[in-house]
């Protein structure tokens, strides 16, 4: 069978990479003082006890006495420190060639005349010696997540690391916070920590993606989320709109709605239809009507052909004595859905 050219070179590609670079996790945080460090030396410890040689590449300036105890259990490769300031030894780093090195903070500045001007480079260096590298990093320190972290905190620093670094890592743990030891209020972290996971979940993406292009899979869909609203005369459509739209964005996803034409429809009916569409255009949804005897059949075939993974429906929650008996539609439409999250609006 013919193969693409263009795929073969991918796949290629992504075989070469994976045979030769290092692996990189990061301990990922949403606020100061989470525990990301003692985090990296426990991973370091069960590393060791499997048999992995580990070695220290880094240390935080300030530590706990735990993680001070933890640390000074493996080998350390002292840094090189011009004009007083900590920078990785790359060289004797790829020279020692362990089977992981613990670099405790990666989002430091080297001081002007070093190898590169941040250690996320230096840490790219190691990588591609085939050494892995388990870190720690705060998502304030993500470039492209300074001005959310801004305008939830009101601050960020000035040191960044670019999201493609993290976007890069082969697994990024997301360090969750114990309430009583946050230094900011519940509300703040509770968005923080959301854009975390969110972060986190975008990791995964993409490595499904790398794992499809080493084994040269091409994949329907992505794993976005894609969230199918339909819409009826007498369904709340502007809050499964707006809902739609918000979790179709937070997981970089795609909106949808439809319409199942229906006979026999009042004046008043064709005038909320026209408004439901006119909403859903608002909210850049991609609209259709669809045409069919059998309205659950024809959703469900619309969103198995689309790859939907989230179904919104409006329902009224007053059940008559038939329904009670036979089941409504949206029962049905709950059974037959096979995979497909089905959420409920009552109207």
């Amino acid at each position: 069978m013919n193969r693409d050219p263009e795929a073969l070179l991918r796949q290629i590609e992504a075989a070469e990479r994976a045979e030769h670079r290092g692996e990189l996790k990061i301990f990922l945080g949403y606020a100061s003082g989470v525990g990301k460090s003692f985090r990296l030396f426990d991973e370091a410890r069960r590393r060791r006890e499997r048999g992995e040689d580990i070695v220290v590449a880094a240390l935080q300036p300030t530590m706990s006495a735990e993680v001070a105890r933890l640390a000074h259990a493996f080998e350390t490769l002292p840094t090189l420190n011009p004009a007083g300031m900590p920078v990785l030894d790359v060289a004797a780093i790829i020279a020692r060639r362990p089977d992981a090195c613990l670099i405790d903070g990666v989002a430091y500045d080297n001081p002007p005349g070093s190898r590169h001007a941040k250690r996320y480079q230096d840490v790219e260096d190691i990588l591609r010696a085939g050494i892995s590298v388990v870190t720690s990093l705060n998502l304030d320190y993500i470039a492209e997540q300074q001005e959310f972290v801004r305008s939830v905190v009101g601050k960020v620093p000035a040191e960044t690391v670019p999201q493609q670094f993290v976007d890069r890592a082969d697994e990024v743990v997301v360090v969750d916070v114990p309430p009583e030891s946050a230094s900011i209020a519940a509300q703040q972290l509770s968005q923080l920590r959301q854009r975390a996971l969110l972060l986190t979940a975008d990791v995964v993406d993409r490595q499904l993606e790398a794992y499809l292009a080493l084994h040269g899979i091409q994949s329907s869909w992505g794993t976005q989320e894609r969230v199918l609203v339909c819409m009826t005369p007498r369904a709340n459509a502007a809050k499964m709109l707006a809902s739609g739209r918000r979790n179709a964005d937070r997981f970089h996803g795609e909106l949808f709605a439809i319409y199942v034409m229906q006979e026999n429809l009042t004046a008043d009916d064709r005038l909320a239809l026209e408004r439901n569409v006119t909403l859903a255009n608002a909210q850049q949804a991609h609209v259709e009507t669809l045409h069919g005897k059998d309205p659950i059949a024809a959703i469900l075939d619309y969103a198995r052909s689309h790859g939907i993974t989230q179904i919104f429906v409006g329902h009224n929650m007053r059940r008559s004595w038939r329904s009670r008996l036979g089941g409504t539609p949206l029962d049905r439409l709950i059974r037959d859905a096979e995979g497909i999250d089905v959420r409920v609006f009552p109207q």
